[in-house]
């Protein structure tokens, strides 16, 4: 498996909405929520993005931050943001590369068949760089802001 509880998360370095460069490192000493999604402004996304606007304040209170990672470019990262007031740093991976070696990319059912595609996964990096937790297939994109938070509260 590409990632694996208890190892040293591996490291990437993508543009923001801005396109600023940010990099995992840029968080070391804090715990960071890094999940995946496959596009922007789509229902289940949109949802899930959203889950974690609700939640933000009580996931900040628990000394973490989260950064969303999807193919999409950052002006469709803008636009969601601006769209839902999203207060995450949504990050570019359009060749699928961080996704990749995140396991977030890869043969998946969408609809009872079988394509290749953004795996909807999420990963808790440590504030040491290790993976604390990974989810690797989300199945309720809706649910899934509220059980991050209910890890990070040692539940």
């Amino acid at each position: 498996m590409p990632v694996e509880e208890g190892k040293t998360a591996p490291a990437f370095t993508l543009p923001d909405q801005n396109g600023d460069k940010v990099s995992l490192e840029d968080f070391r000493g804090e715990d960071v929520i890094v999940y995946f999604y496959p596009r922007d402004d789509t229902p289940g996304c949109t949802k899930e993005a959203c889950g974690f606007r609700d939640l933000w304040q009580d996931i900040r209170r628990e000394g973490a931050t989260v950064l969303g990672i999807s193919p999409d470019g950052p002006e469709a990262h803008q636009k969601f943001i601006g769209k839902y007031g999203l207060p995450l740093t949504l990050l570019s991976d359009p060749g699928k590369k961080v996704m990749t070696k995140y396991g977030a990319w890869g043969e998946k059912t969408m609809y009872g068949k079988k394509t290749t595609g953004v795996i909807r996964s999420t990963v808790w990096v440590g504030p040491d760089g290790k993976v604390k937790k990974h989810w690797r297939r989300v199945a309720k994109a809706a649910d899934h802001p509220a059980k991050v938070l209910e890890a990070l509260r040692g539940g």
